[in-house]
């Protein structure tokens, strides 16, 4: 993979992109079917996006004039800069939105208040703190702890599972939390080097439970936030921390176990799933680490304090009335604070992907343009204008989860991916008797698959190349996608329809 992909959004630390860079341990020959199939792929979906623009073209009546006619072309040329060029997705963000200024669709008040924006100081204090927890060493003794006690290979694949389930509310970023957890892959891989099976089928387990449990949490990717922010832009009402919780956990947790099982099965045979193994908490220690064992440090009895306040502040923001964003910045406050703290504010800043921050900025501009300039409602009624009237809500859906599972092999970036589909879906959603929130949440959810190729998501990269362990081929991705897209497509439709109109999202209005 080249520097320019490794760039990309990248909230990697330097010492995880140096891992990430290193040779991978794959055959030329499945380098080149890998390249292969991507431009098969890539070729494909822009076949298909060229033909349904010319559908939405030839099924309006009248021409884009105005400020939706410069719009609709500033979308369209992000979007091929995203899928067939090497720019970073921030570079090409960000040349949209000043075009947009330049052109006078959005103003530039407008466009400087997105770096202002609630959600920018969100997931930036939310950073700060995972640093916090990070340098304390809470993070190892809580994986040792709770890994350490399998036995069998299924208890370990379900237990590495639940352990990176509870990720998700104390790193807000895949690549992060795939960072965080890479030297306890490491470890595992040491103690079970006599079960190379088993080591690959962990190798594939991590970074896709990583990416499906990231829906369990509004922090978990910041396709989450530009989501919300799209929602509250063209209805006027976001999802908050504690609605994303209630309906995204139930989905991240079974699409998870379901996933272990479905590794399991697919890349260790029936006499690995049944050896019988020993794990011992100390394996997991790292040299120059805080110690795994012994009774908590002062540091991390801090950190798991502030971690469990900071969730409960989010959770509770209907009874205090404090807004999130506030809530982050005073734990990140807490969390560098010279005597209560584990890291320095400078470091920590240091270590926040600013990138990314400056990427959602971006697109929350890109967005909003699209939505108040009418493009969105265009695109959307030209190119799926048959999806309307009675009947057509679960069609929609249906098509929408289809999109949004598929759309990872041509837009890497996740937040990119949101930034494309949910203005388009949320405009359109309403003609199809679809609640704008219900479709913008599937789709969101749905976009969390991204396994198919090395290249889909930075965590599966950083797993596919791993020093000292030999883990997966780019032909082993294909295989489990073959599986796991389908199954993950059907639970988001599944808890589209039934589980998620009982927790308090109806599908239609």
């Amino acid at each position: 993979m080249s520097q320019a992909r490794h760039d990309r959004v990248s909230t990697l630390p330097p010492a995880a992109l140096a891992r990430a860079d290193a040779p991978q341990v794959v055959t030329g020959r499945s380098l080149v079917r890998s390249r292969i199939l991507r431009r098969l792929l890539l070729g494909a979906v822009g076949l298909l996006a060229l033909v349904g623009l010319a559908a939405a073209i030839g099924n309006r009546d009248a021409s884009l004039d105005g400020d939706a006619g410069t719009t609709l072309v500033v979308f369209v040329l992000a979007v091929w800069a995203w899928v067939f060029t090497r720019l970073d997705d921030t570079y090409v963000a960000l040349g949209a939105a000043v075009a947009l200024v330049l052109a006078g669709v959005i103003s530039t008040d407008t466009f400087f208040a997105t770096l202002g924006d609630e959600t920018v100081w969100l997931l930036l204090g939310a950073f700060v703190i995972a640093a916090g927890v990070t340098r304390s060493g809470l993070a190892d003794r809580a994986a040792a702890f709770m890994v350490a006690p399998a036995r069998s290979p299924r208890q370990l694949v379900h237990l590495v599972t639940a352990a990176l389930v509870v990720t998700t509310f104390a790193v807000p970023s895949t690549s992060g939390r795939a960072a965080l957890v890479l030297p306890v892959f490491l470890a595992l891989a040491r103690t079970l080097g006599h079960l190379p099976q088993l080591v690959r089928a962990l190798a594939v387990l991590f970074p896709t439970v990583i990416l499906l449990t990231a829906v369990g949490s509004l922090l978990g990717a910041g396709a989450h936030l530009v989501t919300s922010q799209v929602l509250l832009t063209a209805t006027g009402e976001g999802i908050s921390f504690v609605q994303w919780l209630i309906l995204g956990l139930p989905l991240a947790i079974v699409s998870a176990h379901v996933s272990a099982e479905i590794v399991l099965a697919l890349f260790a045979d029936r006499a690995t799933r049944r050896a019988r193994i020993s794990l011992e908490v100390h394996d997991f220690a790292r040299p120059g680490a805080p110690p795994v064992t012994g009774p908590l440090s002062v540091a991390e009895s801090r950190a798991a304090l502030l971690v469990a306040t900071a969730v409960g502040l989010w959770c509770t923001e209907p009874l205090h009335g404090i807004h999130p964003a506030i809530v982050a910045l005073l734990g990140a406050l807490v969390a560098t604070s010279p005597r209560l703290g584990a890291v320095p504010l400078g470091e920590a800043l240091k270590s926040a992907p600013w990138s990314l921050l400056l990427f959602l900025a971006a697109t929350l501009a890109l967005g909003s343009a699209l939505t108040s300039s009418g493009a969105a409602t265009w695109l959307a009624e030209g190119a799926l204008g048959g999806f309307s009237g009675a009947g057509a809500a679960v069609p929609f859906l249906v098509v929408v989860i289809i999109a949004s599972t598929a759309l990872h092999l041509v837009v890497q970036s996740r937040s990119a991916r949101s930034s494309v589909l949910i203005p388009i879906v949320v405009a359109l959603a309403p003609a199809a008797g679809v609640d704008p929130a219900a479709a913008a949440f599937a789709s969101t959810a749905a976009a969390g698959f991204c396994h198919t190729l090395p290249a889909s998501a930075k965590p599966v990269a950083l797993f596919a190349r791993v020093e000292e362990v030999e883990t997966f081929a780019p032909r082993d991705l294909l295989r489990l996608s073959a599986v796991l897209a389908p199954v993950t497509a059907g639970l988001v439709l599944l808890f589209s329809l039934l589980v998620w109109p009982v927790l308090g999202l109806s599908l239609t209005p």
